[in-house]
């Protein structure tokens, strides 16, 4: 098996003041974020990650614009997004937005298309939901179609007009951005990803990571049924480290508590209780603890999916800034050693 490669994803949400209970400005979660993404860097994390939403809980808009910042303040971290929202974005503005990060990161840049959890972006920006999934195919057939930086011609969308001997720029320096596909729970995502040869992002947000083992499963025989080579799959999981187990569950217990019940509230569902958080900790999609316990929890996840990557995503919900901020140090330091040691002395078998 290649090396494991270990993420930090972020979703930008808005932050407590730990001096007076408040909430942050959008600015300064934003500057906080480009501070978490250093010390990310100079721990040894791989990637790092930020998302895009629309609305006042989460401060970031347009991540490659975050990204680029960190890119001016970093050496080594590979600078991605948890997700792009594809679906609402243009393809062709979206590869040259990205070929320029490419180029101010020298060669860090790389991109997860998702078709998006939260749909603000879409009358935001003048897109019908009716469209929601011809939307994503459409967009995800043009973006394969600019990879490789030739000449374009497209007209397979219905939406979108067509391109005649349409050139993109700037181009990059390798001829494409690295590209993978986010996916939550639908076969189709997955199997689409496998026919474009796009490696897999598996969003594991609530149960066991190993019951997830049919979509690794599902991809792995679609690449060989489209006759792509073998690719990497990544897991996406909400985490956080402490020093003890208790600690971690303490504090992260009430902002996930409060963020989980306020997007709930929005979709449907009734309130989350403490026996479901527990739950989750113990058994489920929460990777937190203490760097030993995350640790174990990750490696299990890796043995019984057969991922090539994990990525943690530390920010959850109102969390103050220091505390994600230790949360990243003990993740780079404590966490990501200890996984390789426990894969090397019980190596994947998938």
């Amino acid at each position: 098996m290649s090396e494991l490669v270990f993420g930090l994803d972020t979703f930008g949400d808005v932050t407590l003041d730990p001096a007076t209970g408040e909430r942050l400005a959008h600015p300064e979660v934003i500057r906080n974020i480009v501070e978490q993404a250093v010390l990310a860097d100079q721990v040894g994390v791989d990637v790092f990650g930020i998302g895009e939403h629309h609305r006042d809980d989460f401060a970031v808009t347009s991540p490659e614009m975050v990204l680029a910042t960190i890119a001016a303040r970093t050496e080594r971290i590979k600078l991605g997004t948890a997700v792009t929202v594809l679906s609402s974005d243009d393809p062709v503005r979206l590869y040259e937005r990205f070929a320029t990060l490419d180029a101010l990161s020298d060669g860090r840049a790389e991109i997860t298309m998702g078709r998006g959890s939260f749909t603000e972006s879409f009358p935001l920006f003048g897109y019908d939901m009716a469209h929601y999934d011809q939307l994503f195919s459409e967009k995800i057939d043009l973006w394969a179609a600019l990879q490789g930086e030739q000449p374009v011609t497209w007209s397979r969308g219905e939406l979108r007009p067509p391109l005649r001997d349409a050139r993109v720029f700037p181009t990059t320096e390798r001829g494409s951005i690295p590209t993978w596909i986010g996916v939550g729970g639908s076969p189709e995502s997955v199997v689409r990803a496998a026919n474009y040869g796009f490696p897999l992002a598996i969003a594991i947000i609530g149960g066991e990571p190993a019951r997830f083992a049919p979509f690794t499963d599902l991809y792995r025989r679609a690449l060989a049924e489209f006759q792509q080579p073998a690719l990497p799959i990544a897991v996406h999981s909400p985490g956080f480290v402490a020093d003890t187990d208790d600690e971690a569950r303490e504090q992260m217990y009430p902002h996930f508590q409060e963020s989980r019940n306020r997007i709930g509230a929005e979709r449907g569902w009734g309130p989350g209780t403490r026996a479901q958080y527990d739950a989750e900790v113990d058994h489920g999609a929460l990777f937190v603890g203490s760097p030993e316990t995350v640790a174990r929890k990750i490696a299990g996840a890796v043995r019984a999916l057969g991922i090539q990557r994990f990525d943690l995503k530390y920010s959850n919900g109102a969390m103050p800034h220091p505390q994600l901020l230790r949360s990243i140090e003990l993740y780079g330091t404590q966490v990501v050693p200890r996984v390789r040691e426990l894969l090397a002395a019980e190596p994947v078998t998938v």
